[in-house]
């Protein structure tokens, strides 16, 4: 039976294109990483994880990935990340039902994709995925962490935050499903001016206030979305890691900003 495959776009430039380079590499990551209990002990329901060069936003992204070390659970991921290559209006499903990278094939969730098919601005664009990375570069992570799980990868271009919130809530499910929101923060700012509009972009985050630009984030339209679908969920932020590019591999000049967030359900109070 033929499948159609969403191949990898950026293996070889945004992470390793051999299989083992790429697998020691994403171990490394983790192993590296200071993993931190939530509250509840459930790990989290939802992650916003950046998605640059491993060699940029790898130590950040290890940081929120390594909450789920433990969650076998874990079935199906929600994969929402901003469109860089193509001009959209609305969110793009991909029309693949496999996506791969060098440590193997995805699975779709078909039935997920159904269930939001219907939903005002979800499209069905394999041009929105083709060369997207946001979405790809966190598939690794979830390969090495995950035994058998589906995703379901949606590009989020010009869109509301309702409406965002109303596809997540149409695939919410429960403890077997993840949501990934893919996004870096500022952009090509000295590092001292990075940090600071970093810190402003995260205490909105972390307030529920949603963010007014993509100069705080390029995912600010998916962060937006599952801002409301999570605090109408009674789940609580949790800043795991804060850096720049000019904390890992890069120069202080022009910096790009990367956090990793977890939302999770506060701990039960003692009776």
């Amino acid at each position: 039976m033929m499948f159609q495959m969403r191949a990898p776009a950026v293996a070889g430039m945004f992470y390793p294109g051999a299989a083992h380079a790429l697998d020691r590499d994403v171990r490394r990551l983790l192993e590296q990483a200071q993993v931190q209990a939530l509250a509840s002990g459930l790990g989290p329901k939802a992650l916003i994880v950046p998605h640059a060069g491993y060699v940029y936003s790898g130590p950040i992204a290890a940081s929120a990935y390594a909450t789920l070390v433990h969650a076998q659970h874990i079935r199906r991921v929600i994969l929402l990340g901003p469109a860089h290559r193509v001009a959209l209006h609305g969110m793009a499903l991909s029309g693949a039902e496999m996506f791969s990278t060098p440590l193997g094939t995805v699975r779709v969730d078909q039935a997920g994709e159904a269930a939001i098919a219907h939903l005002p601005g979800v499209i069905v664009s394999p041009a929105a995925h083709a060369q997207e990375h946001s979405l790809e570069v966190q598939l690794p992570f979830l390969q090495v962490l995950l035994s058998d799980f589906v995703v379901l990868p949606v590009v989020v271009g010009q869109a509301s935050a309702d409406a965002v919130a109303r596809v997540l809530e149409c695939v919410w499910g429960g403890q077997e499903t993840l949501i990934v929101v893919s996004s870096d923060l500022s952009h090509y700012l000295p590092y001292e001016s990075a940090q600071e509009k970093d810190r402003a972009t995260l205490h909105d985050i972390l307030q529920w206030h949603p963010l007014a630009s993509h100069e705080q984030a390029c995912g600010r339209t998916p962060i937006n979305g599952l801002l409301l679908a999570a605090q109408r969920r009674g789940l609580v932020p949790h800043l795991l890691d804060h850096r720049n590019s000019g904390d890992t591999a890069g120069d202080r000049s022009r910096v790009v900003g990367y956090a990793a967030i977890a939302f999770a359900e506060d701990a039960p109070r003692a009776g």
